[in-house]
Order: structure tokens, then C-alpha cells, then sequence
């Protein structure tokens, strides 16, 4: 119920190239939304992004889903310090990961 921030990643003609949106509370930052344009693919952007919320959580643990095939995704993100909590069946043939990162 808690609104998303939103993050956006620019270039050099000011055009969006991707944005990173979250929730957060006193104790835990949960990143909802990653996307990059596909232009922009493999040039750092979502890793950049992920960093900067990062930063902001400070000490507090961040909590990831991701598609369980999608592999660029969930190794981003394990680059980033994310571990494997645990796969979620959502509906029948659709599992998601779900990541985590505790300072």
C-alpha cells in the first residue's frame, strides 16, 4: 500500500535510459521495479541504479523478486551481494526468485 519511490537513469541527451522503483520502512528496503531500456543493456545502468538504493538503505536488509530464468537478472543482483532466499511458485509455471541483502 506504501507509494513507490522512483530512481531514473538518464543520457547524455537527457533521455530516460531506465528507472528502479522501491518501498521502504525503518527496517527493510524492497526493490519493486528494474528496468533499462534495451539499448542501454550491459552498460551498468540497473547496476548503478540498484546502488544508489543501495546507499540509501543504509544498514537496513533490501529484498529483491525477479523472474527464477531470468538470468541477467538475478546474477545483477548477486554481483551486487544478493542472496537466494528462497523460489516462489506464483501460478502455475511462473516462479520468481526472491533475493536479499543484509549489510
Amino acid at each position: 500500500a506504501a507509494p513507490l519511490k522512483w530512481l531514473g537513469a538518464f543520457d547524455d541527451d537527457d533521455r530516460l535510459i531506465g528507472a528502479l522503483a522501491w518501498v521502504e520502512d525503518v527496517d527493510e528496503v524492497d526493490i519493486h521495479r528494474l528496468v533499462v531500456d534495451p539499448a542501454a543493456h550491459r552498460r551498468g545502468v540497473g547496476g548503478e541504479l540498484v546502488r544508489v538504493v543501495l546507499s540509501r538503505a543504509g544498514s537496513r536488509s533490501t529484498t529483491v523478486s525477479t523472474g527464477r530464468a531470468n538470468l541477467p537478472a538475478r546474477t545483477l543482483y548477486q554481483r551486487l551481494g544478493f542472496e537466494r532466499v528462497k523460489d516462489i511458485q506464483v501460478e502455475p509455471g511462473l516462479w520468481v526468485t526472491r533475493l536479499v541483502r543484509t549489510p
